[in-house]
């Protein structure tokens, strides 16, 4: 299936139905009075988060959705029936933008999430509302309201706790392919993989993190350069970001910290949030580096790059050194987790009095 993480629709509730004018007329009810009613409302357009999606592809086909109107009143005091809802069903991480202003609407961040994003209109009053003591014939009516129209950007972001980044070749989709479920596709040239790849990575029994595999930066990313300035928020949501390095470059002219440098600078350039967050370094294709020369080329790397966070050595490929660094990622991510649900600290001038205690 194409991966699309952007798409504009414009949706359309239902218009309300209209109120209806109507008299009783039965034998020997010679003044019957007003019995016409109201009419049904529109009917709504709602958004569901259906984690069995990971793209907007079915709204780059199908851009116009429209829910049905309310059946009109009729007589003999029956009311108009309500126009048919309609639920669009958006991947796990969608948000819903308001196209003409850009205001952010809605964020569908929970599998399985409901949420209205336009209301049909109320059906319109028949004229047995308007019957009073003065006023026994009416034959007033209200039209029905105009259900709510808009035009939406939906984006994409996926929801991963990690996001792995580094220049082409690096080995992203080798190491997500190793250490979790995911089948990326995997060759030797740049570019293999074109959209975002996620992969479940299994520590124990409950025990699991997500990873996002994603296109390859390269210099000049932010301003449009190569494919991953396409992907770039989608590292917005993780906690943490694998920095991976090809330590074993194909051509020896290339500089693998001139690489780094070039993907950090890419970094603060499109998102100074997405800067600050946590970094690894994961220096990967050892396994091509003659065993008595790797602690001097990764000291060599690391000091010209001074980088003060956490370096791991690895293998994708052979898989020597996985092991310990999915489960540091694990705690880090389980212990983002628990900062998270954590209640907020309560200033002690606003902290609730004790209950008193009661005396013996």
């Amino acid at each position: 299936m194409k991966f699309v993480d952007e798409a504009f629709i414009d949706i359309a509730a239902g218009d309300g139905g209209n109120g209806c004018v109507s008299f009783r007329h039965e034998k020997y009810k010679e003044f019957g009075g007003p019995n016409g009613g109201d009419g049904g409302r529109g009917g709504h357009v709602f958004a569901v988060a259906d984690p069995n999606l990971n793209t907007l592809v079915d709204f780059r086909y199908s851009r116009r959705h429209d829910a049905k109107r309310g059946q009109h009143g009729m007589g003999s005091d029956m009311f108009g029936a309500a126009g048919d809802d309609i639920t669009l069903k958006m991947p796990v991480g969608t948000i819903i933008t308001d196209a003409e202003t850009g205001e952010v609407l809605y964020e569908l961040l929970v599998p399985g999430e409901v949420i209205t994003i336009a209301k049909g209109g109320d059906g319109g009053f028949g004229n047995m509302r308007f019957k009073s003591a003065i006023n026994r014939a009416p034959r007033q009516k209200t039209p029905g309201w105009p259900g709510e129209k808009k035009s939406l950007k939906l984006e994409l972001k996926v929801l991963a706790d990690v996001g792995l980044l580094g220049m082409p070749n690096a080995g992203k989709s080798t190491l997500i392919s190793a250490i979790s479920n995911a089948r990326p596709r995997i060759a030797d040239y740049p570019f293999t993989t074109l959209h975002p790849n996620l992969g479940v990575v299994r520590v124990g029994p409950e025990q699991s993190f997500v990873v996002a595999d994603l296109p390859g930066l390269i210099e000049g990313a932010s301003e449009g350069a190569g494919l991953g300035h396409l992907f770039l928020r989608h590292l917005q949501r993780t906690r943490l970001l694998l920095h991976m390095i090809d330590m074993a470059p194909f051509d020896d002219s290339i500089d693998p910290v001139a690489q780094a440098k070039a993907i950090v600078g890419e970094l603060k350039k499109y998102d100074a949030a997405l800067y600050q967050k946590p970094r690894w370094l994961v220096l990967n294709k050892l396994d091509m580096v003659p065993s008595d020369e790797r602690a001097a080329l990764v000291k060599d790397f690391v000091k010209r790059l001074r980088f003060k966070g956490p370096v791991f050595e690895i293998s994708a490929l052979t898989r020597e050194g996985c092991e310990p660094l999915v489960k540091a990622i694990y705690q880090h991510v389980k212990a983002e987790q628990v900062a998270e649900q954590a209640p907020a600290e309560v200033d002690p001038r606003f902290a609730p009095e004790p209950p008193p205690t009661e005396s013996v």
